[in-house]
């Protein structure tokens, strides 16, 4: 699951967005910050999300060595055996403060498959009204069908926060149900490796245990 916590100064950074809007830059860009090709917004993006998904589609996965990423693996017990998976496929995972999106199959009326794209929204602090919005892009890349396990997983792409890949799985056994986020990730960028021990860490930690009540909340109330 990657989410980071970023400060006014990534605003700063959004070189295309000042530039569409007409602000000065300074004409020579240290080339490790030039590198950071972030999407932040001051307004909700919910309706530009289709022209986001058309952007990101484009795009490519971030490149990354699985053995060289840091492993997480966070899980919540749900006290049931009978359970909706739409929750999961329809990517109802983190609460709406959290994060809004778009997914691809959604928008073609479909079920999601390998390729698809997530538009992930962030609201950085965690509220829609007074917030930075950064806009980040996933693409799925694997669909897990096995009897008693049930999921999939995505890879981050390129102006990502993080690089790596992150899976979600319904783990069913005789008494219970159990949801579980893995991830294998690294900074995406230099701003991710500066901030990641004051904000992007707290803050990712944060949004995975939210949204782990998230779904074990819904499951209960799809029952």
């Amino acid at each position: 699951m990657f989410i980071a916590f970023y400060s006014p100064i990534c605003h700063i950074l959004n070189l295309g967005q000042h530039k569409r809007n007409g602000l000065k830059l300074p004409q020579a860009i240290p080339k490790p910050l030039a590198l950071i090709k972030m999407k932040i917004f001051l307004t909700d993006q919910k309706k530009n999300f289709e022209k986001h998904l058309k952007s990101f589609r484009k795009k490519s996965v971030m490149g990354y060595d699985k053995n060289r990423l840091t492993e997480k693996v966070s899980t919540i017990d749900i006290t049931t055996d009978k359970v909706d998976f739409k929750v999961l496929f329809d990517y109802k995972i983190f609460p709406d403060n959290i994060m809004t999106h778009l997914t691809e199959w959604k928008l073609n009326n479909r079920e999601m498959k390998a390729g698809d794209i997530i538009v992930q929204q962030v609201f950085i602090p965690p509220t829609k009204t007074f917030s930075q919005k950064v806009v980040f892009g996933v693409r799925i890349n694997e669909i897990i069908e096995e009897p008693t396990k049930k999921g999939f997983s995505y890879e981050t792409l390129d102006g990502h926060v993080e690089k790596g890949i992150s899976t979600f799985t319904l783990e069913q056994t005789d008494e219970k149900t159990i949801f579980k986020i893995l991830t294998y990730s690294a900074p995406g960028n230099i701003l991710t490796r500066a901030l990641g021990p004051i904000f992007s860490r707290p803050y990712q930690k944060y949004s995975t245990q939210q949204a782990l009540k998230n779904v074990k909340q819904q499951i209960k109330k799809s029952i």
